[in-house]
């Protein structure tokens, strides 16, 4: 809602501009605007492929969460730490595990000393059964005696390996080398299963996902080149594109992933970037410096000069590229745009004072 406040008042303020700046096209200035600097809009070169925004994703990266409850005892690693595969992130403590391991391993010891004893009276009433000096029924229940100690055996050493796992529990390790992203817990938490407690991401397997409409997707299938551009300004050539062989239900959009190379220094996972594709035609549009662009709030505007008057129009842009920008709509080849919008800003209210 704050956002939605200040862009309308951003609106407000630029209409208001603009009807004084309409205000000063009617009625032409006392004298003409002299000594600014200004350019002429060029018209702009063939498109070379249309832009898409894209955000730049890890293809490994993992939320670890606890898969026991207990109390967060040390957290040796933070954000933007580098770990190895193996190393320790979280470390809880384990009372509560090592009193169940110790129980456990008292029952198995229980466990195989019944079942020890009933190995033994089972040999010796076979023995015996040999002899006639016990019945077949008596040697009968000696072995199922046997067999359920046995079987209570093998159940508790299967209990011992549960509760041995929820010690290994307590130390959570990094699943591969790679970045910490996220620390979510601090020592002394209470925490409890399923909670998570870090992020970690591999930064030298990095991709990025677009969304096309589906009347651009099959020209990029027949011919996947692209260019990706990020955030720092940085072009780069993706490893590979592979474009989605099914498009979405809901908006007609087929997806496409582009696998970035090794780069370094590392794009943050979570950046946007901007995805040119040749295949798909982009429309001719001019280009000004992007230090000719006067911004009030969320809008984009430059002193246009007509006839030596100067107005505050409003642009629509499109893609930066280095120190200059597209410009969608607002502007026509041939047009004189102010090179200073401060310096333009000054000559407009010079005039108005002289045409009063």
């Amino acid at each position: 809602m704050m956002r939605t406040a200040s862009t309308r008042l951003s609106m407000l303020l630029l209409a208001a501009a603009l009807a004084a700046c309409g205000g000063a096209d009617r009625a032409p200035a006392a004298a003409p605007v002299e000594g600014l600097e200004t350019f002429v809009v060029q018209a702009g070169d063939a498109g070379s492929g249309r832009a898409w925004d894209g955000v730049v994703e890890a293809v490994l990266q993992a939320t670890l969460a606890a898969q026991t409850a207990g109390r967060v005892a040390e957290v040796p690693r933070d954000v933007g730490d580098h770990v190895q595969a193996g190393e320790l992130l979280v470390r809880l403590s384990a009372v509560e595990q090592q009193a169940g391991v110790d129980a456990a391993r008292a029952a198995l010891r229980a466990a195989e000393a019944t079942a020890a004893e009933a190995e033994s009276d089972y040999r010796r009433y076979q023995a015996l059964a040999g002899e006639r000096y016990v019945s077949r029924a008596q040697v009968e229940q000696m072995q199922a005696r046997r067999d359920a100690a046995v079987a209570a055996r093998e159940a508790a050493r299967a209990q011992l390996a549960s509760v041995g796992q929820q010690v290994d529990y307590t130390q959570v390790r990094a699943p591969y080398a790679g970045v910490v992203a996220a620390r979510l817990v601090e020592p002394g938490e209470s925490i409890g299963v399923g909670q998570p407690l870090m992020t970690i991401y591999a930064p030298d397997a990095l991709r990025i996902e677009v969304s096309v409409p589906q009347s651009d997707a099959e020209a990029i299938r027949a011919y996947p080149a692209a260019r990706v551009r990020l955030g720092d300004g940085r072009g780069i050539d993706p490893a590979g594109v592979t474009v989605f062989p099914a498009a979405d239900a809901a908006s007609h959009a087929v997806r496409i992933r582009l696998d970035l190379p090794a780069l370094d220094p590392v794009p943050a996972p979570g950046t946007t970037a901007k995805v040119v594709f040749e295949a798909a035609a982009g429309p001719a549009l001019p280009r000004i410096p992007e230090s000719a662009i006067a911004v009030r709030g969320e809008i984009s505007a430059a002193y246009v000069l007509v006839d030596g008057r100067l107005s505050l129009r409003q642009l629509r842009l499109g893609q930066r590229a280095g120190d200059s920008v597209e410009v969608i709509a607002g502007l026509a080849p041939g047009e004189a745009v102010a090179a200073d919008p401060v310096a333009a800003r000054q000559a407009l209210a010079a005039a108005r004072r002289e045409a009063r």
